[in-house]
Order: structure tokens, then C-alpha cells, then sequence
């Protein structure tokens, strides 16, 4: 059953997203699944309260939501502003060339490989284009973006909602090698048992 005129802010990823009854990792609850539209109607740090088409609500990590594309604003209307992709495509760019140098003189016999270590130490930097579509990392963020040429908006990020003790819901940025996967998954029923 659809509450009647739900309009929907963001949608769960396409992997599910781990739900909890309050902004308190000890009271998880059902997760919501892959896709589900829901309307983001709190927020608090990182968590995210959320209302399903249903009307049952509860609490996520609120940076894991995909923001649902909204209407133009009317002509008469205030311009919304969205998040110039520019500066991230920039400092990427910058990133890129850093590593070409440094892999450049490593091939060229100028360094050895502690130093070409030592010089990339820290360096980060993830780009996907894909047509329109641009996947960008941001390092600063520790989190991905998604672009389509003329805003960004978060598509996924690298830990758990500041503040929140406890396992970090499941995580969707690529592994480091100081952290080579993700916690496995916590089975949670329904009453709460584990």
C-alpha cells in the first residue's frame, strides 16, 4: 500500500541498506531493500530518517542514499544550486598527473621503488566515465560521486556515520590494503534476536 501523495527524495542502493529502529547502532531493525523510494525527513550527522511509501520509517546511514533527481524549478521559481563537479574532476586531475610523474621516473631509473613508495604514499584518486555518467573519488569526503555533467551527488562512502559505535553498515568504496574487504553481514530478524 502506497501513502497517498509520497513523493520520494532518494532511493536505498542497489545492494539493500542496513535500518535501525532509532539513531542507536544497538537497535537495528528489518533492512530496507534494494531501490525502495523513501523520503528523507531528518537528519541527524550522518544518520538519516527515513519515510518508505508504506509509512513505516526508520533510521540509516544517511550518506548511502541515492538523491532522486528533482523537478526543474519553475522559470518564476528560485535556481537550486548543485555541487559544481569541477573542482573534484580538477584535484583528480592533479592526482592522476602526480602518479604519472612518479611512475614516470621510476620507469626512467630516477627512483627506486621506496622512494616511487614513499612519493605516492597518501594518493588517492578514482575516475569513471561512462558517457554522460562520471564516478569521481574524493578524497577529502572519503566518499564517492556521481555526476551527470552538471551536479554531484554522493553515491557511496568509505565508513560508517560519524559518531556511531559499533560494525559499520555494509560499505560500498573499493578495499584498501590496510582493510582488504568488508565486515560480513550480521543476520538481524525481525524482533531484534541475533
Amino acid at each position: 500500500m502506497t501513502t497517498s501523495g509520497f513523493r520520494p527524495t532518494h532511493v536505498v542502493p542497489r545492494h539493500g541498506l542496513p535500518a535501525w529502529e532509532a539513531p542507536d547502532p544497538a537497535r537495528p531493525t528489518v533492512p530496507l531493500d534494494p531501490l525502495l523510494p523513501v523520503r528523507l525527513v531528518e537528519r541527524r550527522g550522518d544518520w538519516g530518517h527515513v519515510l518508505c511509501s508504506n509509512g513505516w520509517s526508520a533510521w540509516v546511514d544517511g550518506r548511502l542514499l541515492v538523491a532522486v533527481p528533482q523537478d526543474p524549478p519553475a522559470a518564476d521559481g528560485p535556481e537550486g544550486r548543485a555541487a559544481d563537479p569541477r573542482p573534484l574532476l580538477a584535484r583528480a586531475e592533479q592526482a592522476l598527473a602526480r602518479y604519472r610523474d612518479a611512475v614516470e621516473e621510476l620507469m626512467g631509473g630516477g627512483l627506486d621503488g621506496e622512494s616511487f613508495r614513499a612519493r605516492t604514499r597518501g594518493l588517492r584518486v578514482g575516475v569513471v566515465v561512462d558517457g554522460e555518467s562520471v564516478w569521481l573519488y574524493d578524497p577529502g569526503q572519503g566518499r564517492w560521486a556521481y555526476g551527470d555533467g552538471t551536479r554531484l551527488s554522493t553515491y557511496a562512502v568509505d565508513d560508517a556515520p560519524a559518531g556511531k559505535p559499533g560494525r559499520a553498515p555494509a560499505r560500498t568504496a573499493t578495499p584498501t590494503a590496510a582493510d582488504p574487504g568488508c565486515a560480513p553481514t550480521r543476520v538481524v530478524t525481525p524482533d531484534g534476536d541475533r
